[in-house]
Order: structure tokens, then sequence, then C-alpha cells
């Protein structure tokens, strides 16, 4: 194997049209700690979160290799690696703590490692781990819902990423009513391809949501909490739950307390961040993932593949995450 691999890469926050946003370079091919994987990278997704840290953090002029999202081949494993061999194909989200998926290889912890769904590409597998390990924590770790959980769950920006698999997710493994929301009719037609009992608008939210739980709604997923607050105490029944996964600033949680309502904060990154004791949940939670889409339970939520692999190509999946109009996920490969 060679000492050397291309790798995309950004120094400072550029927006996406310009040529420097994202530039190719070479790096040394890094070598394996203890439980790490050095996963020869086939294809990559580009998430919201890659787009804002390379738009507002600043790595100083060194190179900063983003990606979140990849599947690849294991060509070597670190000393007490127990879970994977040489030769495996995997698919994985990997850790804001290190050099990200944007390159020839990379390095993974096991415990944070799934193998790639049998029946799907690179391409397609690589659109899934961030997302779906965010939906799951979403729905068992946040809400801890089992199979017997009813009620209904209101999805916000059902046809995004996340959306996508937490609609899927539910109808898969609870009793759940799903209502998404979408405005678009491309969108609209996702989220009920995708198993959502019911789409409403988002700018009707409110009396559309109460056509279908005049009662209210016992959950709610939002990628959007921005000014939604008061919306979701109108909508949730008392002890009703939200988990949100953005971050907006002078967030008021106040108009939920007279309902008694639970707000969670769900970041798939915190496992791996501060390396918890629980860390290979999220390789469980991968092994699940593939296991039911395998078994034509889940699909995956790849709309758009790109090729080559090159810091022009990923400026233009950037640009696609950044123009916020996304139906499911844009995938680069072509490595």
């Amino acid at each position: 194997m060679t000492s050397t691999m291309h790798a995309v890469a950004y120094r400072k926050p550029l927006p996406s049209s310009d040529p420097a946003s994202l530039e190719d370079i070479e790096l040394p091919v890094p070598e394996p700690g203890p439980r790490d994987l050095l996963v020869r990278v086939e294809a990559v997704s580009v998430n919201p979160v890659d787009v804002k840290m390379r738009a507002a953090s600043d790595p100083g002029g060194q190179p900063r290799v983003l990606g979140f999202d990849a599947a690849g081949v294991v060509t070597a494993t670190g000393s007490e690696v127990s879970m994977f061999a040489p030769g495996d194909e995997v698919c994985y989200a990997g850790s804001v703590g290190r050099p990200g998926s944007d390159a020839q290889f990379q390095l993974a912890d096991e415990r944070i490692v799934g193998h790639k769904p049998r029946k799907l590409s690179f391409a397609q597998a690589a659109a899934l781990p961030l997302t779906s390990l965010t939906a799951w924590e979403t729905l068992f770790d946040r809400f801890r819902l089992d199979a017997a959980t009813s009620g209904t769950l209101l999805v916000l920006a059902a046809a995004g990423g996340v959306g996508s698999m937490v609609i899927q997710l539910a109808r898969a493994l609870t009793r759940l009513t799903v209502i998404g929301t979408a405005s678009r009719p491309e969108s609209r037609q996702w989220a009920l391809d995708l198993g959502a009992h019911h789409v409403v608008d988002h700018h009707h939210l409110v009396p559309d949501v109460r056509d279908f739980a005049p009662n209210g709604v016992r959950y709610v997923f939002s990628p959007h909490t921005g000014g939604m607050i008061g919306t979701f105490a109108e909508l949730l029944q008392p002890g009703g739950e939200i988990t949100a996964i953005d971050e907006p600033e002078g967030l008021d949680l106040l108009p939920l307390k007279n309902k008694s309502i639970t707000f969670h904060w769900e970041f798939m990154f915190t496992r791996s961040m501060y390396q918890t004791a629980d860390m290979i949940a999220q390789h469980d939670a991968l092994e699940r993932v593939a296991e039911l889409v395998d078994a034509g339970s889940l699909r995956t939520t790849l709309t758009t593949e790109l090729s080559p692999f090159s810091a022009a190509t990923l400026r233009r999946a950037h640009a696609m995450v950044e123009d916020g109009h996304m139906t499911g996920k844009v995938v680069v490969s072509g490595f």
C-alpha cells in the first residue's frame, strides 16, 4: 500500500462557491491505534454538520479533512480489534475529534462501525450511518420507545436525511402513527413512500396536525426548533416529549412547563467525543440497521450520487446541502 493518500480539506471558512473552500491535498496514510480499523473509503455522504464546520470552524490555515459518513473496506486493524478483519465491508459516521472521511483512507474506532448492508452498494450504504444513528438514538435512547409503543410522532422536515430515517425506524420497530412535515410535492411523496401515515405543510402546522391528531401528539422530532417551542407546546399532549438536533440561540423552554413536556437534545457524536462506556451501542445500532436493510424493512435514502471524488465534486455536494431543499442524501464516490 502506498504511504500517501488523496484527501480533500479546508484551511479557512469560505463559501462553497470559492475554489479555495475545499482543496485537493496529499496526506500520509494513518496508522491504526489499538481499537482502530483502517478503512479504504469507497463513498462518502455530505451532511449539514460538514457544511456548518466548513463555514464556521477555523482550522487556522492547517488542512482539516471533513466527512462524517463513509462506506468502505477494512485494510488493516489495530492490535485490540475483535469485531472486524481485513476485507470486511463497513459503514460508519466517524468522530468530530478525528480526521474525516473525505480521504482515500480513514481510521475509525471499531465500536462505532457496522458491517455494510449486503444488499447495498457502497454509495447507497454511505448515505445511512449518521442519519440512522441520530434517528435510532432519538427514538430508542431519548424517547425510550419499544415495539409496543403507540401514540403519534410528529417528524419535522420529514424528507430530510434524519427525518427520512426517523420515519422508517418508527414504522419498522414501533406502533406509532407518524405525521411528517413537507411542503413540496416531491418531498411530500418521499415521506409517504418511506412510511409516513400523513404528511402536513409546516406552514399550517397546528391546524393540519390537528386534522389527524385532534388530541395532540405524544412525540416531536425537530431539526428546526428556533421559534417553534410555543407551537410544540400547543401540539403536544401533557407529558409529551421533544427531541431536537439543532442549536438555536436563545431557546426559551418555559412554554413547555405547564404540560410537563420533556425536552431532549440528540447529538450523535456524544459517545465518540467522550469515549463513553456504552460507545459500542453505535456498532450495535448499525448492525441492526444493516439487518433491517437486508430484510427489506429499511431502504437507503441516497437520492444523488456525484463523482469523481475531488474537491470540486465535494464543493458541489456542499452547495446542494446548503441550499436547504435536499430530499434524501447526496453521496460522493469514485475514489
